[in-house]
């Protein structure tokens, strides 16, 4: 029979063993919950139970496959300016007694430098002058200075300063072989003369191959213009031709020197970007390809490639290659609205263009692309499967992707 101690005394602590089996036991099923979690995270845990349970939600943002064209750009550094400097082909003889300030434009009809006093014009044309433009013997050179020099805007006359009347039968004014009697100076040369000459104001002569009489009263109240002498005659240093305007560059030479070759430079007045391009990969250098221009307050203009070298160079050693020393090609680039670069005459500027396009692929972010364990890239569903896939392009932020288990509109996960 058992005391009253017995009766109330605590029961006895399990032994030893006991309570350390229970621990393993507890240990061991938290072992197991972590795996089906990280099993159900990764997809490998079939359809889940026949209760309707799923895996546990997994963390990051779905978006769709979508259809889109995707374009690579490429970026490369360019310099902004007017060109490379040209030497002017002035043909005068003598001492450079005034030079124009850096800069300058000068537009048809404008001086350029003046020798000897004498002003070298500019005229537009792509003939070099190469001789002097004059009447020539034989033609019928009566026409009076002093009369000449109140001809301006005379078009109707076509009788001499003398004021007696044409001879009858005479051709209408202004008609070929007006004013002569002979022969006459013709050639290329005397059409891009006169046409820059009509241009001018300076008229009452017939635009053409013929240097007549008619062309040398004009070239007389041309030549009271710019305070010269009035001898109807043209020298071969007296214009310079150049396709349009000009921007002066910088001169060769100091006031008193003697006319040299590189007495002056220009270019045109347009701004232009030239882009150093590697011979390697100038395949985006077309003439006419469009690109866009970034300039240094952050804004972009567009651009058109105008010209590419055909000669590769070697960048100078220490310039802005990286001293790789790969050889470059030089590749100009216009910009139609002059505005649009604001005030900037010469900077550092970006150049972007076009590489590869895709057009009408299925893409995705490529941060949604994972690595498979078994190798290559794939896709996470929104489901928790995964689908291997193929990249193609890369480009502004996506990857195009293709395969047997991808279609539009599909949800995929973006990994955190």
């Amino acid at each position: 029979m058992q005391t009253e101690h017995e009766r109330g005394a605590a029961p006895a602590p399990p032994p030893h063993g006991r309570r350390g089996r229970r621990t393993v036991l507890v240990a061991s099923a938290l072992v197991v919950v972590a795996a089906v979690a990280v099993v159900g995270a990764l997809g490998l845990g079939g359809d889940g139970a026949e209760d309707g349970s799923s895996a546990p939600p997994r963390s990051g943002s779905t978006v769709p496959v979508t259809r889109a064209t995707l374009t690579e750009r490429t970026t490369v550094d360019g310099q902004l300016g007017y060109g490379t400097e040209i030497p002017l082909p002035v043909k005068s003889t003598g001492t450079v007694t005034w030079l124009p300030a850096d800069g300058r434009t000068v537009e048809r009809g404008g001086t350029l430098l003046r020798v000897d006093d004498r002003p070298v014009v500019l005229l537009y044309g792509t003939l070099p002058m190469y001789r002097d433009l004059g009447p020539t013997a034989g033609t019928r050179q009566d026409a009076g200075t002093e009369g000449d020099a109140q001809y301006k805007g005379d078009q109707g006359r076509t009788d001499d300063t003398s004021g007696a009347p044409a001879p009858s039968g005479s051709p209408t004014p202004g008609g070929a072989g007006a004013g002569e009697t002979g022969g006459a100076l013709r050639g290329m040369d005397v059409l891009q003369f006169e046409s820059n000459l009509a241009a001018l104001g300076y008229t009452g002569f017939t635009v053409d191959e013929k240097f007549t009489d008619l062309t040398a009263r004009a070239v007389k109240r041309w030549q009271a213009s710019l305070g010269l002498p009035q001898t109807g005659t043209v020298g071969v240093g007296d214009v310079v031709y150049s396709a349009g305007k000009v921007r002066i560059g910088h001169a060769g030479v100091r006031l008193g020197s003697a006319v040299t070759e590189d007495v002056l430079t220009y270019t045109g007045t347009s701004r232009k970007v030239v882009v150093n391009a590697s011979a390697a990969e100038d395949s985006w250098a077309v003439r006419g390809a469009a690109v866009t221009v970034g300039l240094p307050d952050g804004k972009s203009v567009k651009g058109e490639v105008a010209s590419v070298g055909k000669k590769a160079t070697a960048p100078e050693e220490g310039g802005g290659d990286g001293g790789s020393g790969a050889p470059t090609v030089p590749v100009t680039i216009t910009i139609k609205d002059q505005k649009a670069v604001g005030r900037l005459e010469s900077a550092p500027v970006t150049v972007e263009y076009v590489g590869r396009e895709r057009a009408d692929v299925l893409t995705v972010p490529v941060a949604a692309l994972v690595a498979l364990a078994e190798g290559g890239h794939g896709l996470e569903t929104a489901d928790g499967r995964f689908v291997a896939v193929k990249t193609g392009l890369f480009a502004d932020g996506r990857v195009e992707v293709s395969g047997s288990a991808v279609r539009e509109g599909m949800k995929v996960r973006i990994p955190e």
